[in-house]
């Protein structure tokens, strides 16, 4: 024979499943990456103690100012992230909660990641050049350049390894520095046609290169309202969707001769 449950009884009997999922979701782990400012790098000059660009077969200038690529430090894929740490994060200006599979690619290891970011980051560097090269109307058979950035994967940096080579060799083309002095930051893929594409995290690098000492900093168009959410104070950001617009962009910075964009 079944003897009824008061009221309170019963409430207690429920409560026990609800209290058991909430733990569970408290303590699982959760399917996101939290990501936060990474480390930056001037491309004109040394990076843990090494030049990251290197030219022979044409004659190189003495540059003057920084082009600061970007980063975004996130998790491990191997890391397991509570909800606890999600939001905490949620609610800090200084960190982001990511879907993991928007940071890493999904259903591979660390060590498959790792050789994955590090192709990237070599097409990056490939196209760089020739873009930087056609930009110049110089051949890859007569100019050689080499391209090292330690610890760092992906194809983000490509815009700024672009301009790096063509101040390197050209400056603003009329004997000042691209540049202008400055510390310019920024982000964005590059493709060997001069296309500048789209990346992740901008919010977070806009941090990253204010804290580093920019006041200028090149986001792909696209992501203006991204760049703009968490946006540094002195912190100009200029948009961009090809590598001749953020040189005449540069260019006009420096010579005040010319408008340039604003997101």
């Amino acid at each position: 024979m079944l003897s009824r449950l008061t009221r309170p009884q019963a409430l207690a009997v429920l409560a026990v499943p609800v209290v058991a999922l909430i733990a569970t979701a408290v303590l699982a782990p959760l399917p996101f990456s939290v990501a936060q400012p990474g480390m930056t790098a001037n491309v004109l000059g040394d990076n843990q103690g090494t030049p990251v660009i290197t030219v022979s077969g044409a004659k190189v200038r003495q540059t003057s100012g920084q082009l600061r690529m970007t980063t975004i430090a996130a998790t491990s894929p191997d890391t397991r992230v509570s909800f606890a740490q999600v939001a905490s994060a949620w609610f800090a200006t200084d960190r982001a909660v990511m879907p993991r599979d928007s940071v890493y690619p999904s259903g591979q290891s660390t060590k498959e990641i790792e050789q994955h970011n590090t192709a990237q980051m070599k097409e990056s560097q490939d196209a760089a050049t020739q873009a930087a090269l056609k930009y110049l109307h110089l051949s890859a058979k007569d100019v050689k350049v080499t391209l090292k950035l330690a610890d760092v994967g992906g194809p983000s940096a490509g815009l700024l390894f672009t301009l790096g080579i063509i101040d390197k060799l050209n400056g603003n083309g009329s004997g000042g520095d691209l540049t202008g002095g400055r510390t310019v930051a920024g982000t964005g893929t590059i493709s060997s046609d001069g296309t500048v594409g789209a990346v992740g995290g901008v919010a977070l690098k806009t941090q990253a290169a204010r804290r580093d000492g920019a006041s200028v900093f090149l986001v792909p168009k696209d992501e203006c309202s991204d760049a703009k959410s968490e946006l540094p104070q002195g912190l100009r950001l200029v948009p961009v969707t090809t590598l001749t617009g953020a040189v005449g962009s540069l260019v006009a910075l420096e010579t005040g001769k010319g408008s340039v964009p604003s997101c």
